[in-house]
């Protein structure tokens, strides 16, 4: 199975940028279909962004399309989250997830493995 370790998270002002990473080990990277979620403190955890496995397709939730990107090295064996445009209610601790089907789906149940979180934090 793969274990996942995410980085990158800390404080930004609205209007910065952060990148996250989420590194794999265990098993390879290019065998899974990856996702970011983020979960702020008492609200549910939800999809931000995901990535197909095999083609690489795209998908993010509307309150972040156009400002965040998600990208993969195999080789490198990381998932990345690029994000723009930081405004204050990105605030949450962001996940990534792992699912070894190839259909890249938004709920967090279609996830087997799931990395510890680092937290981002968009305030002046």
């Amino acid at each position: 199975q793969v274990q996942l370790a995410e980085s990158g998270g800390g404080l930004v002002q609205p209007g910065g940028s952060l990148r996250l990473s989420c590194a794999a080990s265990g098993r390879p990277l290019s065998a899974y279909t990856m996702a970011w979620f983020r979960q702020a403190p008492g609200t549910a955890r939800e999809f931000v962004a995901g990535n197909r496995r095999g083609s690489g397709m795209a998908l993010y939730a509307d309150s972040v399309k156009g400002r965040f990107t998600i990208s993969r090295d195999n080789a490198a064996n990381t998932v990345y989250l690029q994000m723009n445009s930081l405004k204050p209610e990105d605030t949450a601790t962001y996940y990534c997830a792992a699912d070894a089907t190839p259909v890249l789906r938004t709920t967090l149940e279609t996830y087997d493995y799931w990395g510890q979180g680092t937290q981002v934090t968009v305030s002046s």
